[in-house]
């Protein structure tokens, strides 16, 4: 969470792999028409989006668990949701697949 509430795009972007690919109901919020992202770049898009029209983001952690390859965190979003975002790891480390789910 930390890279996240730093706000430093190149931080945020050192967890993804090239070929990350993420689908989140936050996306409609920052870009138009899609739910999943797919590559690096268009991740960074979505992040640039993101971090403009929200300066104050902030996520507070509650909970991590583990999985094969795998985490999911549990957090407090923005415009006061919960969340739940699971991701997956490659062989190096770097996410290569995540999913968010949020409270309404």
């Amino acid at each position: 969470m930390n890279s996240w509430n730093s706000h430093d795009l190149e931080d945020i972007l050192s967890h993804y792999a090239d070929d990350i690919e993420i689908t989140t109901p936050m996306i409609k919020t920052f870009t138009s028409g899609e739910d999943t992202l797919k590559g690096k770049e268009a991740v960074k898009r979505y992040w640039e989006k993101a971090l403009e029209k929200v300066p104050d983001l902030h996520f507070e952690l509650y909970e991590v668990t583990y999985g094969i390859n795998s985490i999911a965190l549990y957090y407090q979003s923005i415009m006061n949701k919960k969340a739940m975002e699971v991701m997956f790891f490659n062989e190096e480390g770097k996410v290569n697949k995540m999913f968010a789910f949020y409270t309404d």
